[in-house]
């Protein structure tokens, strides 16, 4: 295609030539401004005031073109290098990068993380303060930035894929402010090097598969780092690999686009259509775009001219897209040479004040805070030259440190707290850096969880009403009438996981679900754990409330990565400003062997800081959780126990409406001798060690924590533990793993050391995973006789 000349003849419904001239030079004033914050970052990281920076340079006029076509109701899941898209799509402003760049936590001046996120990281909300979902199709939407590479592809597929289900969903048609009858795409951008990672590919595997409106954009410009890319992908091209998923009349796929990036009405052609074809048909896309260039090397932790070659740096100054722009811009007569210098000379001074405002609105505060830290410090009264001397220095350091952190103020309030020693007149040092400790956990250390009206916590306990009449079925039968339920009465409730939807999941906790409530509410994935979590992960931030399973918990690690980078910091890194109210089901801890009994709770209730981690002992308790959870915009695993399905339970009669409490143990069996403290499916050999310690007249409490994430919040084992003065910890996780964290909680938080008459013990699963069948579970895990031994040691030490 030759687009070194664009045809100016306008028909009357088209835009005016004048209109258009206008366009083209407001867009070659973005893509000047964005070359100018990457200059000035950068100069801002060398310079110290600011820690790190990753710009998008060298990929502006791209990013302007594919901006053209966003509309409101879209949803970008980028990648750090987006910064001109975001200020072409008026999402973000220069002030407000440079206040992200600086760290700012002032939401005011950063409202994307409130410096929590490194620059070139960007979002928005998608409930308000009350846990009510916004009008989504009056905004342009943000999936939360996270730098991992290739993480913000598992989510596209979600975020795409929700678009698909409002078109196709004729109950979810009246959510006008979720969906313009599924019109929405989702514009995903990557690197080129980054298409290396299994995360690409799952995911354009799973958007080939579902057809749904996602687009992708890979920014290639040559290199990963300092690697090129002929050592990154198969024959050096991305598209060029991918075409054996290429859309064709008798197949699903992809569509393939390839453009030059330096190339502005090119991009604008091949965009608009292959967008709009995107919007139209739900056939996904991918724009490779080739031929960029990275002006300032990967980022500021090092320089590209130690490992490109001179003909390379020559090159990409010959074919930086602003060159490239400006003179086709000359060469059209669309502009006057002076006129563009006017603008970018205009645009240079313009960036700079934007920086100035930034760093004034970030740093003024701090001053403020360290003046008035000093005026403390001076004005303490101590009876000792020595010591009086030493806190003027304090003070005259602090008041003459021109660019200070806030660190700086704490430490030199500590520092002159212990020079001050216990003087009477040091009360108010103390109380100030008291004060500011708070101020500042406020600042940095609040927000992983939700805390307002959506919080899964505030969801008032509903008990199970149980008739004397009721009868006794199988947990499994018991999750398949409250599914059953769940989706007569919320059409915003969609399942979905391997073997969930034809045959109702391994266990038949959705038998027969599909054919009554249809494929696209319940439905089968491929083989695909990293994708499940993605789907599940954009459908919750576009206001579905997906369960999301994992088919055996073992298979968890899978798709770990965006539930630990994504989904568990989502909250925090974003300080309350989006909310991912996915729930991940899935089931373990014993019966299979190897891989089909695992329970990695240590690695799960750390990685997953930030979601709730619920482990029912049976499927009613279960089903109240998933009552709790969706109440809830919070994220949470809930773990079923896998040799829980076939047991009997009584049905009760408020199954749709009952609800667990989450972070509050239940007291199964009272007793006064010792505490036994567990969890899920082992809780069931507990009471038979403990039915066998009665005869000797051993009387054991056992608790169930319910929930591992939150833990106890009201200290109920601490009064157990006051009670009987002893206290073991049982669970199936690895020495060290779940065990241990219980017994740090207990012991150490809730100072149970206290209370203790005898060594607290921990009983868990062999180092190794369980041996298959039903010896190896026997050796491999807890059983009733060790449990039962340990309990006599204690009673007699």
């Amino acid at each position: 295609m030759d687009t070194s000349t664009i045809n100016i003849d306008q028909h009357e419904s088209m835009l005016s030539y004048e209109d258009f001239r206008n366009e083209v030079l407001k867009d070659y004033r973005i893509i000047l401004e964005s070359r100018e914050v990457s200059l000035l970052g950068r100069r801002e990281v060398l310079t110290g005031k600011a820690k790190f920076g990753i710009f998008g340079d060298g990929k502006e006029l791209a990013q302007v073109a594919m901006a053209k076509f966003f509309k409101p109701g879209d949803w970008r899941s980028g990648y750090y290098r987006d910064q001109t898209f975001i200020f072409a799509t008026g999402i973000a402003t220069i002030q407000q990068f440079f206040a992200q760049l600086y760290a700012d936590p002032d939401r005011n001046h950063e409202p994307f993380s409130s410096g929590r996120q490194m620059s070139n990281h960007f979002t928005s909300r998608n409930f308000d303060e009350n846990g009510v979902l916004v009008n989504m199709m009056a905004q342009k939407n943000v999936a939360t930035d996270m730098a991992p590479t290739a993480s913000q592809m598992p989510r596209s597929v979600g975020l795409s894929l929700a678009s698909k289900l409002f078109r196709q969903n004729q109950s979810l048609s009246n959510l006008t402010h979720l969906s313009n009858n599924g019109n929405e795409i989702c514009f995903c951008t990557i690197g080129d090097a980054s298409t290396s990672e299994g995360h690409f590919w799952e995911t354009i595997n799973a958007a080939g598969v579902l057809q749904v409106p996602l687009a992708v954009f890979v920014w290639d410009d040559g290199y990963g780092i300092s690697v090129p890319k002929k050592y990154q992908t198969t024959k050096g091209s991305i598209s060029t690999v991918l075409k054996g998923f290429q859309k064709k009349p008798d197949t699903n796929g992809i569509d393939i686009y390839n453009v030059k990036g330096w190339d502005y009405a090119g991009m604008c052609e091949v965009f608009e259509a292959g967008l709009q074809k995107v919007r139209d048909t739900h056939i996904p896309a991918v724009f490779h775009v080739e031929e960029l260039t990275q002006p300032q090397g990967h980022s500021t932790s090092g320089s590209h001219e130690r490992y490109k070659t001179t003909e390379r740096l020559e090159w990409e100054k010959e074919w930086d897209c602003i060159r490239k722009m400006r003179q086709w811009m000359l060469d059209n007569s669309i502009a006057a040479h002076e006129e563009l210098v006017a603008i970018e000379e205009t645009v240079k001074d313009a960036v700079k004040q934007s920086r100035i405002r930034a760093w004034e609105d970030y740093l003024n505060p701090i001053k403020e805070k360290a003046a008035e830290a000093a005026g403390i410090i001076k004005a303490t009264v101590v009876h000792d030259i020595e010591k009086f001397n030493k806190l003027q220095k304090i003070a005259r350091e602090l008041e003459t440190n021109r660019e200070p952190l806030r660190r700086d103020i704490l430490k030199s309030l500590s520092i002159a707290i212990d020079a001050a020693g216990k003087s009477s007149f040091s009360s108010q040092l103390a109380d100030y850096y008291k004060q500011l400790k708070q101020d500042n956990y406020e600042l940095y250390n609040t927000g992983l969880y939700e805390t307002g009206k959506g919080s899964a916590l505030h969801v008032n306990e509903v008990k199970p009403v149980v008739p004397k009449d009721a009868v006794q079925i199988n947990g499994y039968e018991v999750l398949n009438k409250y599914f059953d339920q769940l989706f007569a009465n919320n059409p915003l409730v969609v399942a979905f996981g391997e073997d969930l939807g034809f045959i109702g999941d391994v266990n038949q906790g959705f038998a027969g679900l599909q054919e009554k409530h249809g494929e696209n509410r319940i439905f089968d994935t491929g083989i695909r754990e990293l994708t499940i979590m993605g789907q599940g992960i954009g459908l919750a931030l576009r206001g579905l409330r997906p369960i999301a399973e994992i088919q055996y918990l073992d298979y968890l690690v899978y798709g770990l990565q965006p539930l630990t980078d994504d989904v568990a910091t989502l909250q925090y890194r974003t300080n309350g400003l989006q909310h991912c109210p996915i729930i991940v089901r899935s089931r373990g801890h014993r019966l299979e062997g190897i891989w089909h009994s695992g329970s990695p709770m240590g690695m799960i209730i750390n990685a997953l800081r930030g979601m709730h981690v619920c482990v029912p002992r049976n499927m009613v308790q279960a089903a109240g959780m998933y009552n709790t959870l969706l109440q809830s915009i919070e994220p949470a695993l809930v773990i079923e126990c896998l040799n829980g399905y076939r047991l009997k339970e009584k049905l009760p009669a408020n199954l749709g409406e009952m609800t667990v409490p989450l972070g509050i143990p239940e007291i199964l069996k009272e007793g006064n001798d010792i505490t036994i403290v567990s969890y899920g499916s082992t809780l069931r050999i507990i009471q038979e060690a403990a039915e066998r310690l009665e005869e000797e007249n051993i009387s054991c409490e056992i608790i169930d924590v319910q929930t591992l994430l939150p833990f106890d919040i009201h200290h109920k084992i601490l009064e157990s533990l006051k009670k009987t003065n002893r206290i073991v910890f049982v669970d199936e996780d690895v020495p060290g793993g779940a065990a241990a964290y219980m017994f740090n909680k207990v012991m150490e938080e809730q100072g149970g050391y206290r209370y203790l008459d005898v060594s607290p013990r921990t009983i868990t699963a062999k180092a190794h995973r369980p041996a298959y069948g039903s010896d190896g579970d026997y050796f491999s895990k807890p059983n009733a006789e060790e449990i039962a031994e340990t309990i006599r040691e204690m009673m007699n030490e």
